[in-house]
């Protein structure tokens, strides 16, 4: 990779000026690792989930949890439902594993409304606006998701802290990107998703055999939550390097968590249920299917991205920054936001906006380095496009236009990472008053 070159008069940095290429044989070879990291990251991930969502859809499972959330709640109140639902299970897992978990039950319960005729626009936008936004949110400002925990061990930020000061962020920023904003674009879009990933995910091809009952139902999505929620309980209260951590690190990964999860499906909602074996072994093949045209738009902003890093346009961004006059917390959200822009990766926004705040740490210990946490985090959330996994996964699977995904997870990001902000702004004036 060529790092970009500068030149700089001694006496005015302000004249410096970059220069960033990619050599033609790189190109390839950057392609090649960003489909390939990305695949590796997210791929095993979503396909295991594909397999949950057909089990549970085939079983009646998915059904039954839907049927139960909608028997409590008026359809009114349905996207807050959806939204605390997922500010729960977003509390241990990434943007992309959630959404794939939640995928049957917002399915299905977008249809269940959809054929009552109860919601004007897309009943599919207004339950997973909502979800999007509260994983997103999660993801960014919480630990103990990987961001954050970045900018917490850099900083000697202190984790409890953060968590707190970053749910409390979070609260708000979810009703608003959420809820509310689903509410409001919600008429506004006819969003359905592509029939067969539509029927893979609902109750349509269901099997007609026994339902599972409510707790079996429940459980199966939350197993792979919980042995999340372990590994993250885990890291506060064992160190990295000791057995029990390590232990808790393994089941609590997300591709042996789904993994965990896919079998006690298999065993709970298929063997126990009788169900033959060759059919349950034809449904976990046929549910990658519709999802194999994801998988590689996915890599395809996995690879866009890499090339736009290993290019130096990262590099570049963190030396400019450097002539900006800004207060630490503003200064840590704008330059996470840029990276995140520039090279489709949030963890690049964060690591480079960790790295260049480090000194200002250290220098001026009057900073609160867990709202400096929080700052960076929600500004790596900033306008989620093109070159991110995560766009091309909520505009396959809703099977969005380019417009219509703008208009959903580009633009509640870009609300999350706005939010955020204020909040980290609010709070730091007000911890300034004592």
């Amino acid at each position: 990779m060529k790092i970009p070159s500068t030149t700089c008069t001694t006496t005015n940095r302000n004249l410096c000026r970059f220069h960033f290429w990619l050599d033609i044989d790189k190109i390839v070879e950057s392609i090649e690792t960003g489909a390939g990291s990305t695949l590796g990251e997210t791929g095993v991930t979503i396909a295991l989930g594909a397999m949950l969502g057909k089990i549970l859809s085939d079983s009646g499972a998915s059904d039954k949890i839907a049927s139960s959330i909608l028997h409590n709640a008026s359809y009114k109140k349905l996207p807050w439902m959806m939204a605390l639902a997922a500010f729960i299970i977003g509390i241990p897992m990434f943007f992309e594993v959630g959404l794939i978990m939640l995928l049957p039950l917002i399915f299905t319960i977008a249809k269940k409304l959809e054929d009552e005729h109860k919601m004007k626009g897309s009943a599919y936008v207004a339950i997973g606006v909502p979800v999007i936004a509260a994983l997103a949110t999660m993801h960014g400002m919480v630990p103990p998701h990987p961001g954050p925990l970045i900018s917490v061990n850099q900083f000697g930020a202190n984790i409890g802290i953060t968590m707190v000061l970053g749910v409390i962020c979070a609260i708000p920023t979810i009703i608003i990107a959420g809820p509310l904003y689903g509410k409001f674009i919600t008429p506004r879009l006819s969003v359905k998703p592509n029939q067969d990933l539509l029927n893979q995910y609902t109750n349509d091809n269901n099997e007609n055999t026994q339902a599972p009952s409510t707790f079996i139902a429940f459980s199966t999505i939350l197993v792979p939550v919980i042995m999340m929620l372990l590994h993250a309980i885990a890291g506060i209260f064992f160190g990295e390097k000791t057995l029990q951590y390590k232990i808790f690190e393994f089941f609590g990964s997300p591709i042996i968590a789904m993994f965990v999860g896919v079998l006690y499906a298999i065993i709970v909602l298929g063997y126990l249920k009788h169900r033959d074996t060759q059919k349950i072994r034809d449904a976990l093949g046929s549910s990658l299917k519709p999802i194999a045209g994801i998988m590689l738009i996915i890599a395809g902003g996995g690879a866009f991205g890499q090339v736009l890093e290993d290019s130096g346009v990262g590099t570049a961004i963190v030396h400019l920054a450097d002539n900006f006059s800004l207060s630490a917390l503003l200064m840590g959200w704008v330059v996470a936001a840029l990276l995140s822009i520039s090279t489709g990766s949030a963890t690049v926004g964060i690591v480079g906006a960790t790295n260049l705040l480090y000194p200002l740490i250290q220098a001026d210990p009057s900073i609160n380095k867990e709202l400096l946490t929080i700052a960076i985090g929600s500004g790596s959330l900033f306008f989620n496009y093109v070159n991110h996994g995560g766009f091309w996964l909520v505009k396959e699977s809703f099977g969005m236009s380019m417009g219509e995904t703008f208009k959903t997870i580009t633009i509640v990001q870009s609300i999350v990472g706005i939010c955020g902000l204020i909040m980290v702004l609010l709070l730091n004036a007000i911890i300034g008053l004592f």
